[in-house]
Parts: structure tokens; sequence; C-alpha cells
């Protein structure tokens, strides 16, 4: 759970760093959408958002809450992303961001069931 931890962290730190240098690149692939104005501004913040989600699930904090929030993400964004998609703006990333997302969901519930079920709980 450690690894897809890291590797997941990695990922959104990565996304959250291209959303602040460049929101449209972003935006454009997955809603198929330009951003500007405010719309770029929330992209980074967003961005920033990201980056802060990946600083918390670094290397060396607690592993249970990082996965909590991991998660919480995860089912967040499969979620939100998909009624995005089925309201018609998907970019060419967009649907397969809502299936990494789905899968991402799933190890991490399944990661922290298994881990309570070992615990006795």
């Amino acid at each position: 759970m450690r690894k897809l931890l890291m590797f997941t962290a990695l990922a959104e730190g990565a996304t959250g760093a291209a959303l602040l240098l460049d929101p449209s690149i972003i935006v454009k692939l997955l809603f198929g959408e330009v951003v500007s104005g405010a719309g770029a501004a929330m992209a980074r913040l967003a961005g920033m958002c990201l980056v802060a989600l990946a600083v918390a699930c670094r290397p060396g904090g607690e592993l249970r809450r990082g996965v909590h929030g991991m998660l919480s993400w995860s089912v967040g964004a499969a979620v939100y992303l998909a009624v995005i998609g089925i309201g018609g703006k998907a970019g060419v990333l967009l649907w397969p961001m809502v299936c990494v997302h789905a899968v991402l969901s799933a190890l991490f519930g399944g990661g922290l069931i298994r881990q309570q079920k070992s615990n006795g709980q």
C-alpha cells in the first residue's frame, strides 16, 4: 500500500504542478475546453491543492492518514469527472482519468479493508 500511495502522490503532485504552470493544457485534455480568467485561477488553486495532497502523502508520514486522504480524493474525482463526462464536457483524458481514479479508489479502499481485518477490527 505504501508504494501505491507514493506513486499516486507523485502523479497527483505532477498534475498539480502542471496546473500551476499552465492550467490550459490540463483543462483542455480533461474537459476539451479552453480556460481563462477566473477559471484559470481556480485551476491553479486546484493545482496547489493537489501539490498539498502529495506533500501530505509523502513517504515517512502516517500511512493510514495518507491512504484516507488519497481515497477521498480518488472517489470524489472519479464521481465528479464522470458527472462532467455524462454532461458532455469530455476531453481526450476525461474517461481514462475516471477509470484511473475508480481503480485507485478500489485499491485504496480494499487495502484499508484488508488492513482492518488483519488488525482484528
